[in-house]
């Protein structure tokens, strides 16, 4: 092996250089194309100018609730909504659950009015989101009189443990969401509830609990900084995006995209919710995200569920690239709006190919330092403080989500804190990587099939996930 590098020296000296260039050209790119989505986000962030409320009355709510074995959160997501929004209709999915969801449900809606159920039984049932809140979409629009102003219709749709502010129907409602007739739908935060819990594990110890508070803490500082920031940067670009928790639609707009089926949310999508943003979009409805207001959720404490949870997501992100191509025909995007789509659209696709192409960078500085030492030491001399520079680079926006949240969120927290989080929050994001691969090797398996994330409730899955078609 010594013999053949000596005897081809100069060739395999060239091509390791060549292949050290191109790999430190690309990571440079992604960390560059990194970096200007994060100003644009920060920028977007820091404009923000909250907007005047609107009126709730000058709508028909109607919050849709997809459930499926929720036994252990729906009571009490009733009990909250109809104290936070007592104007509005609640419609429950249940999704043939196996569990006692639906008898609670009904025992719910016996003791007050503006509780319905809409209920789904295998085959149709369980083969994911999108065909449920269809389902909820088809009752809805049957239970309404005629001559209903559909315009004046809108569906929110709500995880089965969401927890809506006080405030947020009035906001959505405000002149520049749904008070613009040319609004389709509206997004707003989504923050973690049990972020400040102390034992968010209390059967665990004082290592697990640490551990839990940590990751729920990341997802707090993910939802209210860093997407947070996304969003309002998507709504300087035109290219919001829908979530899963905390989306509300005009019943009109869903109506556009039926197309005579009654079926407006993509049935066989693992992100069901950014698809009928892009849906929408395409459309010629417009999407605007209302930060002044949230919805809460539980922030998962387990790493084996928050992982199950981010690798439905990667999937899903990665099928949406089957929209580039109407994206790019569309006139409804604008060129800022399309580079931003396709930045979502890539961001999995960059992670895989980092994950494969980092062995290979140090496989190719192992063999040169091996083989070749001065040739390396020179190399490494010379590209080696920009490659350091571009790491520290790419982390401190990162950081810096940590130390906004912190000015913001806990204000009464030390900058310190803000600082450690932000730490935290840079070294949180690496699990991208993970779970894009993950989706990656998914997709070449072909196993589609939408799982449910357990709630931190649950003890034991009920049901197994079923498989979409292909």
């Amino acid at each position: 092996m010594r013999s053949f590098f000596q005897a081809h020296e100069a060739a395999v000296l060239l091509v390791a250089h060549t292949l050290s260039l191109l790999l430190l050209a690309y990571m440079l790119f992604v960390f560059g194309r990194f970096l200007l989505y994060w100003a644009g986000s920060a920028h977007a962030f820091r404009r923000n100018r909250p907007a005047t409320p609107g009126d709730p009355a000058s709508f028909h709510w109607h919050l849709v609730i997809p459930c499926r074995d929720e036994e252990a959160v729906v009571e009490q997501t009733l009990a909250r909504l109809r104290a936070a929004c007592p104007q509005a209709h609640l419609w429950v999915v249940d999704d043939d659950s196996e569990d006692a969801t639906r008898t609670l449900v009904l025992a719910a809606a016996e003791r007050e009015g503006g509780i319905h159920l809409v209920q789904r039984r295998r085959p149709e049932a369980r083969i994911g989101k999108g065909a449920a809140l269809n389902a909820a979409y088809r009752e809805i629009s049957a239970w309404l009189p005629p001559g209903t102003d559909r315009g004046r219709v809108v569906l929110g749709v709500i995880d089965a443990d969401g927890q809506l502010a006080a405030d947020a129907l009035a906001q959505v409602a405000n002149d520049r969401a749904m008070g613009r007739p040319d609004t389709g739908a509206v997004q707003i935060g989504v923050r973690m509830r049990n972020a400040d819990a102390r034992q968010p594990l209390p059967e665990r110890g004082r290592l697990a609990n640490a551990f839990a508070r940590a990751l729920v803490r990341m997802q707090d500082i993910e939802f209210q900084a860093g997407n947070a920031g996304m969003q309002l940067l998507r709504r300087r670009t035109g290219s919001v995006g829908l979530g899963g928790n905390g989306q509300f639609v005009r019943l009109s707009a869903l109506d556009s995209l039926t197309g005579g089926h009654g079926s407006p949310w993509p049935e066989r999508a693992l992100l069901e919710d950014y698809e009928s943003g892009l849906e929408l979009r395409l459309a010629g409805w417009r999407l605007t995200h209302v930060h002044e207001t949230s919805v809460s959720q539980e922030g998962l404490v387990s790493a084996r569920r928050f992982l199950t949870q981010r690798t439905r997501w990667a999937q899903g992100n990665l099928q949406c690239l089957r929209y580039t191509g109407r994206v790019l025909r569309s006139k409804e995007y604008t060129a800022s709006g399309k580079a931003e789509v396709f930045y979502t659209f890539l961001q999995p696709l960059a992670a895989v190919a980092l994950v494969l192409l980092t062995p290979v960078s140090i496989g190719i500085s192992f063999a040169t330092r091996v083989f070749y030492p001065s040739d390396a030491a020179g190399f490494e001399e010379r590209f080696g403080p920009w490659m350091l520079l571009a790491f520290v680079v790419a982390a401190t926006p990162l950081m810096l989500w940590g130390l906004t949240y912190r000015r913001l969120v806990t204000p009464d927290r030390r900058w310190l804190t803000g600082l450690l989080w932000g730490l935290l929050f840079w070294l949180f994001t690496y699990h991208l990587f993970l779970v894009a691969t993950r989706a990656a090797l998914r997709i070449l398996l072909g196993r589609n099939g939408w799982a449910k994330t357990r709630r931190n409730a649950e003890t034991t899955t009920a049901g197994a996930p079923t498989a979409l078609e292909a």
